[in-house]
């Protein structure tokens, strides 16, 4: 009774489109009438089919600003009871074998569903707890294999960004089961990335994801894995976005420090890389501009109330989807998203603690060539946190001071025990071995391993 449906379609008559000015007063008139709706980059649609939203009543007014539904996804709930969600979505997508696979954290919130699942008769297999930070490839293939052997026909998901990611591999293994003719495999990483190269793709089994924290991987076709060499490996390709996508809070009750703050930190990360991202646009910027002013207050909510962050962790995921919808619109991935990816597998750092080194680094390395951008950057940031009297300081700065006020998440590389000669090995592999993509993504180029190194090794205090 405290919550508000609105209808969001997936529209090809443009003839109902009506200009991007009108979009926020229509939107409120949606939302009041339940009417139904859509939105583009730029139009809101009026239409009479099909996907949906739902969100907590409160945040009704902002709803369609923060909340862009992928292509290829069909539902999104945010601030609602995961359970009969889930339970009722299962029931919209006719699954009858339902794979779950969850974190450990998760595991105490999520047993009472599952048991749930397991009375009705819709569990595949027991609960998979496997997939450990990062997304480790020993994990994901046992996921695979159980999976595969269950004759799953629907992944849900419950955890952070591994286990959304791991979910999609899932779904590609379990799809290329009838390339095999009926005969048993076992799941290789190999098999797994080859089965998203079939042209035509045949269906992959849908995903319900729910998320525990602030990763965004569930809203995105993209999915990682790290191989038992700590080599960051992926995979890309539309049919892989999830179908729908469940944000209840309840499930973030628990998380230690250097999660919460870590996945909602990656949400600034995500805004910063599509507002000074090469082939970003006054739309992408913006938008992502808004998703850095959510996620920030959102941050701040938590530290200064950590037990009392219900509304604070719902701006950080509304503006953590904005920015990761921002960064995906042609921005993917950011040059920080390079960088801190091979980070993270080389070192074993989580993601969360990657920005937290790493990211007012990179912002202050190629800052001479996004000056403007980064301007905007700081007004956003310091609007929201900062105290300043006189100058504006740079957005280096007001990141990494931001990062400063973050429980759990690592501020420098001696925090993640990386000392200067694993730097300067990794210098030295980064500008070897993918020189080129990192010149093609960043706005200033390396021109060498000790440029590289020099973005890695500058001073925290010379911001």
């Amino acid at each position: 009774a405290k919550q508000i449906v609105v209808r969001i379609v997936a529209c090809l008559d443009r003839s109902t489109c009506v200009p991007q000015n009108t979009k926020a007063p229509l939107l409120r008139h949606a939302i009041a009438n339940n009417i139904t709706a859509t939105f583009t980059s730029d139009s809101f649609i009026i239409n009479k089919m099909a996907l949906h939203l739902s969100i907590n009543k409160h945040l009704a007014p902002e709803a369609g600003q923060a909340l862009l539904i992928p292509p290829g996804m069909s539902g999104v709930h945010v601030g609602v009871p995961f359970g009969p969600t889930a339970l009722n979505e299962v029931g919209k997508l006719n699954a009858t074998k339902v794979y779950v696979m969850a974190n450990k954290s998760s595991r105490p919130l999520v047993e009472d569903f599952v048991k749930t699942l397991d009375e009705k008769g819709l569990l595949a297999a027991p609960m998979n707890c496997d997939v450990s930070m990062g997304g480790a490839e020993d994990g994901l293939l046992k996921a695979c294999n159980e999976a595969s052997a269950a004759n799953a026909d629907c992944v849900l998901t419950i955890g952070g960004g591994a286990v959304q990611d791991a979910g999609k591999f899932v779904r590609l293994w379990l799809s290329a089961a009838a390339d095999r003719d009926g005969e048993t495999a076992t799941a290789t990483v190999d098999g797994i990335l080859a089965a998203q190269k079939r042209d035509p793709m045949p269906p992959l089994p849908p995903q319900i994801c729910c998320p525990n924290s602030f990763a965004m991987a569930e809203l995105t076709h993209v999915a990682g894995v790290v191989t038992r060499d700590n080599v960051k490996k992926g995979a890309t390709h539309p049919s892989m976005m999830p179908n729908v996508v469940i944000f209840d809070t309840t499930l973030a009750r628990g998380l230690p420090d250097w999660v919460k703050f870590g996945t909602a930190l990656r949400g600034v990360e995500h805004a910063i890389g599509a507002i000074c991202h090469p082939n970003a646009t006054d739309d992408i910027r913006a938008r992502a501009l808004q998703g850095l002013e959510f996620v920030t207050r959102g941050l701040k909510g938590m530290v200064e109330n950590p037990d009392s962050a219900e509304e604070a962790q719902i701006d950080c995921y509304r503006g953590g989807w904005m920015a990761i919808r921002a960064l995906n619109t042609g921005c993917y991935p950011s040059i920080a998203h390079l960088i801190q990816n091979h980070y993270s597998a080389r070192f074993n750092v989580h993601q969360g603690s990657c920005s937290g080194i790493l990211s007012a680094r990179i912002l202050n390395y190629h800052r001479s060539k996004t000056l403007l951008k980064q301007i905007s950057i700081a007004q956003v940031l310091d609007l929201v946190i900062g105290d300043r009297q006189y100058a504006l300081p740079p957005a280096p700065k007001l990141v990494s001071d931001l990062v400063a006020t973050l429980p759990g998440v690592a501020k420098d590389h001696a925090d993640a025990n990386v000392d200067e000669q694993m730097l300067r090995e990794f210098a030295e592999y980064m500008y070897n071995q993918h020189g080129e993509k990192l010149n093609r993504l960043s706005p200033k180029p390396f021109c060498s391993a000790e440029d590289f190194l020099g973005m890695l090794t500058l001073p925290i205090a010379n911001f």
